[in-house]
């Protein structure tokens, strides 16, 4: 399993864009979703925990999922007795994760995942009947969001084309909308967050 982040993960949370996208995200995740003490969240594509530490104290836990051990190790020296999330380091789509959650969140990781459908297919059957998706990315982009391509498979995405996704999975009453802009020298770059239900 190529770990593309292997070299990005020091200096990952030093980054502003990152850190202040993240908050952005869970706000936006906070105004769509009720969230509550009872719920066990997955947080796909968890990285250094950015998303996941943001919204852990609002449920009653996230557990993180992640291809690059690297980025996972950066998220274990962040966990504390009080506040932690538990981290499965492997590729649910390849070797899936036995068990269901009350919603999936997901921060800028979509466009890493080739396969859309087997991606949707397989986390439908990873959230519980009533549980939901809140997932954030780039909107429809012309490739230049990235200085190394390497691992992108999407830039970014046009909101029919993840609706239709979902829906063939099986999720129903999909939202997207645009919530934030990120500001690059040579353009503005649009992040959605999309939601579904089970």
């Amino acid at each position: 399993m190529q770990d593309h982040f292997q070299h990005k993960a020091q200096e990952w949370d030093k980054g502003d864009i990152r850190v202040n996208g993240a908050k952005t995200i869970a706000d936006a995740i906070n105004e769509s979703i009720k969230l509550d003490k009872e719920m066990e969240i997955l947080d796909f594509g968890v990285g250094t925990g950015l998303l996941g530490f943001s919204i852990a104290p609002q449920v009653k836990k996230v557990y993180g999922v992640d291809t690059s051990t690297k980025m996972l190790e950066k998220l274990q020296e962040k966990n504390t007795p009080d506040l932690s999330i538990e981290v499965y380091n492997q590729d649910i789509i390849k070797k899936p994760i036995d068990r269901e959650f009350d919603g999936l969140i997901s921060s800028m990781t979509l466009h890493h995942i080739e396969d859309l459908d087997a991606f949707f297919a397989r986390i439908y059957k990873n959230i519980k009947k009533g549980g939901f998706i809140a997932i954030a990315d780039l909107e429809s982009e012309d490739g230049t969001f990235h200085a190394d391509n390497t691992g992108v498979f999407h830039f970014g995405f046009k909101e029919e084309k993840l609706l239709n996704a979902a829906k063939k999975a099986g999720f129903s009453d999909t939202a997207f909308r645009n919530i934030n802009t990120i500001q690059k020298p040579h353009r503005d770059f649009g992040v959605f967050l999309f939601t579904a239900k089970k």
